[in-house]
């Protein structure tokens, strides 16, 4: 029961950060151009490790565990419509 608790209040905390994230709207090309080079494309941090040809162990895609990873990821897809639209850029290189 207490984790449930938690878990609320944590989603509670971040409902004004999503719904800014969600709400903010692209209408600067430098600023389009900064969010799709700092937000990757896709989860840099899954690996394996191995050592000596044997695979030791996994190391799990951490974007998953990010509260705010659908909201970061729709701002990333917002700002290459905004180029590919509006500007008509190229976005093949953020691909």
């Amino acid at each position: 029961m207490l984790s449930f608790i938690a878990i609320r209040l944590h989603q509670n905390l971040l409902q004004p950060v999503r719904q800014w994230l969600e709400a903010l709207e692209i209408h600067n090309s430098k600023l389009a151009h900064f969010l799709c080079k700092a937000i990757p494309a896709q989860c840099p941090f899954e690996r394996d490790i191995t050592v000596f040809g044997r695979k030791l162990f996994h190391i799990p895609p951490m974007c998953k565990l990010n509260p705010l990873y659908e909201e970061v990821v729709g701002l990333r897809f917002r700002a290459l419509c905004y180029l590919a639209d509006e500007c008509g850029e190229d976005i093949t290189a953020y691909c």
